[in-house]
Parts: structure tokens; sequence; C-alpha cells
């Protein structure tokens, strides 16, 4: 191992570690605040869909008459995952702490996460500050350690899938983690055709071991639940198409420009699958031209899903957060600070599904952030021709860049 190997293999050593201290205070410090509040509405929602599935199993639930309650669309696994929580109440940990433990824990390895796929791309230093921005995102703290939604989990799953996929040549670990990303939240299914194309331009071995470990995983987790109650399972997770509220993005922009409530219900009924078909098509194309760089696609995707987002919710805020830090450092800073003061503003009223207009207007503004992120995600696909379409993503052991790659944040 050559003198600069070393030198740049120890930068990488010492950033990973100051990334994942400040992640691990980060962690403490929402769980402190999970602790002390209440939450939204959600938490108490979890808390009643657990006392149902504790009566009837995570499977016959979807079925399962729940007055007062809303719609229980979350896929099979977080059944299990309420399940096993509620059961560990019972040693005497508040339910309303340990539901909001998964997106926190979600974000400490988000932090991680985007250090390990900046630091291939870009400089240590870069890296290392896209990653402290994800643990110290305003959007983050309030969204994990106080709304504690399973938002978090599902999207950083995706982005690992990907990391796994392009960055660690590792297939099957790719499938499963895909796999479990769409069985936390449905959210992340607009990326499941991204790891797909990336998993085939790898090579027929590689798209083989992928689609072998996803259909496994998916077949155990989501098969008792087709095979009982397909028809719930279809209506509750499947077709679900969001809060019925005008709070954010293209809703709310059609409605400012004077559409009619026609229009507006069109958009958010059949214009739904358009918006969905757009979100697959933004990530398979840089996919399919640079499957090395799958993990930004993904991102690419996540960030289009909330910008065309025909549903409103001030969770969704966080899906775009560990995406955007992914594609660069100012990205992830603008969107942050922008949607970041919205959700603690939103939070601080009675309900946050009441936005006022001045909280919609800077809305408005998150979403411009978000979209010149999507942009700049495009750019950073292309900007690099060191590695054609067909070259494999570089072995993990190779030497990394050395050091006289600057070492600016960019």
């Amino acid at each position: 191992m050559s003198e600069q190997t070393f030198r740049m293999n120890r930068y990488v050593r010492h950033g990973r570690l100051l990334v994942g201290s400040v992640a691990a205070v980060g962690f403490v410090a929402k769980m402190v605040l999970a602790a002390r509040t209440r939450g939204p509405a959600d938490v108490y929602f979890f808390w009643a869909f657990a006392q149902h599935i504790e009566k009837v199993g995570p499977v016959r639930i979807y079925a399962h008459p729940m007055p007062r309650l809303p719609v229980y669309n979350h896929p099979p696994l977080a059944g299990w995952m309420l399940l096993g929580l509620d059961r560990l109440s019972r040693l005497g940990v508040e339910f309303g702490t340990l539901i909001r433990t998964p997106a926190c824990l979600a974000d400490f390895a988000a932090a991680l996460l985007v250090f390990e796929i900046v630091r291939r791309r870009r400089s240590v230093r870069t890296a290392v500050a896209c990653g402290i921005g994800v643990t110290l995102s305003p959007v983050l703290i309030p969204a994990s350690g106080y709304h504690g939604n399973t938002d978090s989990v599902a999207v950083t799953l995706a982005l690992a899938a990907a990391w796994l996929l392009a960055d660690r040549r590792k297939p099957v670990a790719a499938g499963v983690v895909a796999a479990l990303s769409i069985s936390v939240k449905f959210v992340p299914v607009v990326a499941l055709p991204v790891l797909v194309v990336a998993a085939w331009r790898g090579g027929r071995r590689e798209f083989t071991r992928f689609s072998a470990a996803l259909g496994a995983v998916l077949l155990v987790v989501w098969g008792p639940v087709l095979a009982t109650v397909p028809g719930a399972l279809r209506a509750n997770v499947l077709e679900y198409k969001g809060g019925n509220f005008r709070l954010w993005g293209i809703v709310k922009f059609a409605e400012w420009l004077g559409f009619s409530n026609e229009s507006i219900a069109v958009l958010r009924g059949p214009g739904h699958f358009v918006v969905v078909l757009v979100c697959v098509a933004a990530g398979v194309w840089p996919a399919w031209r640079r499957p090395d760089r799958a993990p930004l696609a993904v991102a690419i995707t996540l960030g289009v899903l909330l910008l065309l987002s025909t549903a409103s919710g001030v969770q969704y805020l966080a899906w775009p957060v560990a995406a955007l830090f992914a594609i660069g450092f100012w990205e992830g800073l603008a969107y942050s600070v922008l949607a970041g003061v919205l959700a603690s503003w939103v939070y601080t009223i009675q309900k946050p599904t009441r936005w006022t207009y001045d909280q919609q207007v800077l809305g408005a503004w998150a979403w411009a952030a978000l979209l010149v992120g999507v942009v700049s995600g495009y750019a950073a696909v292309f900007r690099s021709r060191e590695r054609g379409p067909d070259a494999p993503a570089p072995n993990p052991a190779a030497t990394v860049p050395a050091p006289s790659v600057p070492l600016e944040v960019r």
C-alpha cells in the first residue's frame, strides 16, 4: 500500500468516525425528544393499531373493522413491527417512545450511509459535511424525534439497497433490503424499478441474485396477507393515495392558479398513477445510463416523488432529506433549512394537517429548493465520465482518490 493510499484511507476512517459520533449524539437527542413529548395524533393511532393487531394479528388486520381510526395503510412488515413494539412496551417503556425509535435509528444509519455514498464520488470532506448534514437536518429532528412515522425507515432502506447494489456489489443483500423498504412503507416502490434496472445492467448473475432475494423476502412478508385478505390489502395499501389535503406542491399550485375542484380531483385520482410513472421514469433513465450511480438515481426518484406528490403530510418532508445530501451538501442544506423551518412551525400548531397561508408559501419555497436539488442530481449523475455506462462499480477495497483531490465542500 502506497503512502498516499494509506493516508487517504486514514482520512476515510477519521471521517467515518466523526460522522458516526455526531450521528450518535443526534440519535440520543432525538430519543430524549421522543421520551419527553407526546407527539402528534399518529403516535396514538399507531398505539391503537397495535392493540387491534394484538387481537387479530398482523395479517387479518387489513380486513378488521376499526371504528374512529384512519385507514390502516401500512405494509405487512409494519404490522409485525407494531406487534413487537407493543410487547416491548409491557416491559415498562412507553409505547410513544418506542414507536419513534425506528425513525431515529434510521436517521443514524442514513448519516453513515450518505457519508459512504458521497465519499466514493466526491471528497472526504464533502462526505463528512453531508453525513453530518443528515444528522442535523431540521427536518428530521421533528419528523423522527417528535412525529416518528415509518417514512425515514423506508427511504433509508431504499438508499441502502442502491448502495449495496452499486457500491458494495452485494446483489443478494440489496434485494433483501429493497424488499424490506417497501414492506415498511410503500412509498419507495417508485425506486424498485430503478434498482431492478441497475441490477440488470450489472449482468445476468447480479440480476438473478438480486431478483431471487427480492422475490423471496416479498413472498415471505407479503404472501400470507395476499393469500388471506388480498382485497383489503389492495384497497388499503396498494391503492392508497394519501391524505386528502391541499397543502403542498402541484395540488396547492393548481388551487392557487384557480383550477376547479373537479380538475384537482382528477389530478389526485387518475393523475396519481401518472405521477408514479413519471417518478419511476425519472430514476430509471439515469440508472440505465449510469448503473454505477444507482444511489444517485434512487435519490433523484425520492426527490421527484415528493416534488410531484398529490398527497400532503408534514412527515412527507422527510422523504428527500438523505437523498438530497447524497446528491450534494448545498442541495441538502437548502432544502433542509426551508423545509425544516416549515416542519418545526407546523408541529407547533394544534393540527399539523392545517397549514396557514404563510406556511404554504414557505412550503412553495421548499418545493423550489427540492426542484433545484433534483436538477442538480441529474448533473451529478452525468458530471464525470471516468467510468462508462457499462463499467461495474469500483471494488470497495480499491484505492480511494488521492489526497490531491480538492477537499472543499462543493
